[in-house]
């Protein structure tokens, strides 16, 4: 089978190895075109699929955006069977999606039709989702609506961040692609089409979503910092400015104080009240300065007992 990949972060990373470990003939990738990285931006960096395809001898193509009849040229002489599509990071017309003679398929990171949108994966950390998955989903127009063919279901540790439940469901979704496909070539799949009504949605991740709020329950509070680290991190303010947190999980003791106050920072890190409980972070990250412990961050002076943050 001829695959044409779409990808282009960490996470469609698995999925091309899958392939080309498989044996499937990729006939080339398609990713974002490279972007400026370091303070000057003048370095160039290649997203992590390219380097991928570089390394196996597999073309790579990079337009600033997959329109333009050139561009449908370049992908029909490449005669495809099926297209897959894994974080792209662009909406793909019809035309493209139906050129191959098997169309296109597509791994999202959720059970849909739970979580449809660009950040499933920080949604269902957030939401206290028990339970996610990956689907490999047919593609149409609409978004992330198209018939399911495979899906696994993974559940959510209390204290997985949403780094390690990417990672996770990264190879999760590498391997249920396998099996789609190779269900695909026997014309043994099934495809389950989704319940609209059922749809839930979870929108690209903007800076508002991430600040903390200490009103809300510790459980909730744990979820919203998890949801967000590594990347970009959830944040709140201090007396230094703003500190983005990380490694956080529901205290086990959670004394008094207001919403957002500091009650202890030690070696097991730094227990901040809620409306009701309170949540122990493990590392925090000060603008600025380096992601750092703490009891660092409390010698520098960059925290101090009983603060409040906001």
């Amino acid at each position: 089978m001829r695959v044409l990949f779409w990808g282009t972060p960490d996470f469609a990373t698995p999925a091309l190895r899958a392939l080309i470990g498989e044996g499937f003939d990729v006939a080339a990738v398609v990713t974002q075109p490279d972007r400026p990285v370091g303070r000057s931006r003048s370095v160039l960096e290649p997203p992590p699929v390219k380097r991928i395809a570089l390394e196996e001898s597999i073309p790579v193509l990079q337009p600033e955006k997959p329109r333009g009849d050139d561009f449908v040229d370049q992908l029909r002489a490449l005669a495809p069977d099926i297209s897959v599509v894994v974080a792209y990071g662009h909406i793909l017309s019809q035309t493209i999606i139906d050129l191959p003679r098997l169309g296109t398929i597509n791994i999202h990171a959720s059970l849909l039709p739970a979580l449809r949108g660009a950040a499933p994966i920080q949604a269902a950390i957030r939401e206290g989702r028990a339970e996610t998955g990956v689907t490999i989903m047919r593609m149409v127009k609409a978004l992330d609506a198209g018939p399911s063919i495979v899906q696994v279901k993974t559940p959510i540790p209390d204290d997985e961040t949403y780094g390690e439940l990417q990672l996770r469901l990264a190879e999760m979704g590498a391997l249920a692609l396998i099996e789609a496909l190779a269900l695909i070539d026997l014309g043994a799949a099934v495809e389950t089409p989704q319940s609209d009504a059922d749809a839930t949605y979870a929108s690209k991740v903007d800076r508002s979503m991430t600040r903390v709020d200490w009103n809300a329950d510790a459980r909730t509070v744990a979820q919203v910092i998890r949801a967000y680290d590594p990347r970009p991190g959830a944040f709140a303010l201090g007396s230094a400015g703003e500190v983005k947190l990380f490694g956080a999980r529901v205290a086990s003791s959670t004394g008094d104080g207001e919403p957002g106050r500091v009650l202890a920072v030690d070696d097991a890190g730094m227990t901040i009240a809620c409306r009701t409980g309170a949540v122990l972070i493990g590392a925090v990250h000060p603008a600025g300065k380096r992601r750092i412990s703490p009891v660092e961050w409390a010698r520098g002076r960059g925290i101090v007992a009983a603060e409040r943050l906001s």
